[in-house]
């Protein structure tokens, strides 16, 4: 027989029974009924349930087993009794009456339990996240995790799509995040770039003649944590297409993830044809260009009921500044002074004045707004939006730019509280036509908005005949559920459209060579014209997870302050590792 085992902890079923066997794994529970012992043993496959009876030899020795100490356990299998049987077990018709035990190896006392799952604190489970990674959950997300990526890979490669590995040390970006640098020991004063994206990399392998790329990339950005963002690095599933459209990226990637979803998402309706949202009118529908449409609210502009109306607030706005737009977000079923009150009350808890709202009873509209634009104002407004007895209108005022985030939150707000959002099923959607450049308020001046290797929409003519902001690029990303997974673009494929696209965004034709000369070089070399897209893999399990925090199902996620607090990363090094990179620490000084 095997050292250590002949059978996992999760194989042994009824016809088993009268075998003699060898389990290894860890003690998962102990209890004991009335002078029997049970063990739970466990390891990566299942649990197999233990008996110790006191006649037996190895009861003293069963007894003294603590929580997750390690052993090896021999013995029969001997079928449980009907009452006994554990439907919720694969090995729950059986157990294992025990003949020998060895103590392989032992734990100290636990810093977080195993067996239950209670929630710890988060410094707690990341310290220890080789302990977490035993709970029940934890594992199951990391293997469904597993077969995910699996499943992409098999769905790539029957697509078409051909798997390339990309540097991991390269050049810095300009990918709309901080990077993480490298110094080079071999290069005093130079230092190399992690990837925020192979970007540059996979349309260089476009140009040198591969068709049709993919890779699950690990991506690197110093940036903030959050729920749906991991700090340091996270995983995409990267891809790149050679003469292809807009729509051929499309219709490539929906069925890979449509797939996907309907494959891992535990029988919950997908959406079959993602439908394309245009970016402008996401903001003005949504407020945001992440629209969750399981919510089925879609905001309306309502300023010219109230321009020159009795509701002197917002009518006063829009005599000082043409560019104030009054948005209107409907709630069927919200047509009540309490609902409308703790909407107010929330949007006070949000930073704002309050919220202004009509609700509709009886045939007419009630409430201070109502009263104050008269009776014609309030019809308009209710035939506009559909509205009937029962529902209500909530209103946001101001400039979109300033306000748009948070009418994205009241849209969702207002959803919940009348449970108007589905639950249980995954919709995504294309939001496309994305500017080309942006005000950067921050540097004073044009920049890009998106991907800046991005073909605009008119080419060249484009960039030299249209205002920056009112260019249009070939931009598109993929929303799920109020998430954005993947940003994509149709390149530039034109040396001149590049030059021109960086001096409109403040670059001169020497800082793009010296930044982007490989780039630059390879577009002069006849490049096809290309596309592709980068799906996140973390945020696709974590939807597929149920969670929402990719916590749950990273492996070894850092904290909030970007630390892995398993390894004690970032930590310090000694100077002899400094000097022999030309480096030094110039520390903050400390507060006084």
């Amino acid at each position: 027989m095997h050292a250590y085992r002949s059978h996992t902890c999760g194989q042994l079923r009824k016809e088993d029974v009268g075998k003699t066997v060898r389990l290894s794994g860890w003690v998962h529970r102990l209890r004991d009924h009335g002078g029997l012992l049970f063990v739970d043993l466990r390891d990566h496959y299942g649990i197999t349930q233990i008996v110790a009876d006191p006649q037996s030899p190895m009861f003293a020795a069963a007894e003294a087993l603590k929580p997750e100490w390690v052993v090896r356990i021999d013995g029969e299998v001997v079928a449980r009794t009907d009452e006994t049987i554990n439907p919720n077990l694969p090995t729950g018709e059986v157990e294992i009456q025990i003949a020998g035990l060895e103590v392989l190896s032992e734990s100290a006392e636990l810093p977080l339990p195993i067996f239950g799952e209670p929630d710890y604190p988060e410094e707690t489970r990341l310290k220890y996240r080789f302990l977490d990674l035993r709970r029940e959950t934890l594992h199951h997300n990391i293997m469904k995790r597993q077969a995910i990526i699996g499943s992409l890979r098999d769905r790539m490669r029957e697509g078409g799509f051909f798997e390339f590995q990309t540097p991991i040390l390269t050049a810095s970006s300009p990918e709309g995040a901080r990077d993480y640098l490298v110094p080079s020991r071999v290069h005093p004063g130079k230092f190399y770039a992690l990837p925020q994206a192979p970007q540059q990399f996979k349309q260089l392998i476009m140009m040198a003649g591969f068709d049709r790329y993919f890779q699950i990339a690990p991506c690197f950005r110093d940036e903030d944590a959050r729920a749906d963002r991991s700090p340091g690095e996270f995983y995409q599933l990267d891809i790149e297409m050679s003469f292809v459209t807009q729509d051929d990226v499309f219709d490539a990637v929906e069925p890979i993830l449509r797939g996907l979803f309907e494959e891992y998402g535990d029988s919950q309706p997908v959406t079959q044809k993602f439908p394309r949202i245009p970016y402008a009118e996401a903001m003005r529908k949504y407020g945001t260009d992440k629209p969750d449409l399981r919510n089925p609210i879609e905001m309306e502009d309502v300023t010219e009921h109230f321009a020159g109306s009795g509701f002197k607030v917002f009518a006063g706005m829009i005599d000082k500044d043409v560019n104030t737009r009054i948005w209107a977000i409907p709630g069927k079923g919200g047509g009540s002074r309490a609902v409308c009150d703790r909407m107010n009350s929330w949007a006070q808890g949000e930073g704002q004045r309050g919220m202004a709202y009509i609700f509709y009873r009886q045939g007419e509209g009630a409430g201070p707004v109502a009263k104050n634009i008269g009776p014609e104002r309030t019809e308009a407004l209710r035939k506009q939006l559909g509205l009937e007895d029962g529902d209500a209108v909530f209103f946001v005022a101001g400039q979109p730019s300033d306000f748009a985030e948070f009418a994205a939150r009241a849209r969702i707000k207002v959803g919940d509280e009348l449970k108007l959002s589905a639950t249980g099923r995954f919709d995504f959607c294309w939001i496309v036509d994305f500017p080309m450049f942006e005000w950067s308020e921050e540097e004073k001046k044009i920049d890009f908005s998106h991907n800046p290797f991005s073909m605009p929409q008119g080419g060249l003519e484009a960039l030299d005949t249209m205002k920056p902001e009112e260019i249009l690029a070939y931009q598109y990303d993929i929303v799920c559920n109020g998430i954005e997974l993947s940003s994509g673009a149709i390149r530039n494929h034109k040396p001149e459209i590049m030059e021109k696209a960086f001096a409109i965004a403040g670059y001169p034709k020497a800082e793009l060579e010296k930044r982007f000369g490989g780039m630059l070089r390879a577009l002069q070399y006849g490049a096809p014209p290309h596309g592709g897209i980068a799906p996140g893999i973390d945020r696709i399990v974590m939807l597929l997870c149920g969670e929402e925090n990719l916590r749950e199902v990273v492996m070894f996620p850092m904290n909030q302050q970007a630390e892995d607090l398993v390894m004690g990363a970032p930590s310090d090094v000694s100077l002899g590792q400094m000097q022999d990179l030309h480096i030094r620490a110039a520390l903050p000084k400390p507060k006084s």
